[in-house]
């Protein structure tokens, strides 16, 4: 007895297109309800992520500016409910808000770009870690400052801790530059991006 010839699959025009057909018509349905919530002023957060040298990120932002940028590693389910409670519940994903924003990120993770123009809005952060998250952009592009240093220009010198704080929760990382600020012997420290991403980071701006 010989065994029987396995049948040939049988294929049917056009079913493996259905896949990447519906994706294209939700895209297209999300650009569409973006622009009309855009359009009808009810679009309070818009958000979108970005592949990048550091892994994926997700930024957000209102009208008054970028609101938000973070990494994976932050869990972004977690970053959008976080917005959608101290913001507003309604959060989109609308790229062409973010447009402006994910060209000068691509800028300066190429190494054409030593600091960001984007308007921001600091509503996550208040108190003391907002006034260390504003001195950062103080930091120049291709150097570092310790907590300390950072504590001291805060005018605070004692507050080392809170400044490890106000980087680790930093809402705007690389926008607001806390992967600059190291420990006093040198060594990298903690980033909210992780570590590699902060030496990756640290490296690109040393490079120049």
């Amino acid at each position: 007895m010989t065994d029987a010839e396995p049948h040939p699959p049988v294929t049917v025009p056009g079913v493996h297109d259905v896949p990447d057909s519906r994706l294209v018509v939700e895209g297209r349905l999300r650009e569409r309800l973006a622009r009309d919530a855009q359009a009808q002023g009810v679009l309070d957060v818009a958000y979108r992520t970005v592949d990048t040298p550091v892994g994926e990120l997700l930024v957000a932002a209102t009208e008054a500016g970028v609101v938000r940028l973070a990494f994976a590693i932050e869990g972004f389910d977690s970053v959008l409910d976080t917005l959608a409670r101290r913001v507003s519940p309604r959060v989109l994903r609308a790229p062409a808000r973010l447009d402006r924003l994910v060209v000068e990120l691509e800028e300066y993770l190429a190494g054409r770009r030593l600091a960001f123009d984007v308007p921001v809005d600091l509503r996550l952060t208040s108190g003391f870690r907002r006034q260390v998250v504003t001195r950062l952009p103080e930091i120049p592009y291709g150097s570092t400052a310790s907590y300390a240093a950072v504590a001291r220009s805060a005018g605070s010198p004692r507050a080392v801790r809170a400044v490890g704080t106000a980087c680790a929760t930093n809402p705007l990382p690389l926008v607001m530059p806390c992967h600059r600020v190291v420990r006093s012997d040198g060594a990298a420290g903690r980033y909210v991006g992780g570590p590699e991403a902060k030496v990756w980071l640290l490296g690109l701006e040393r490079g120049r």
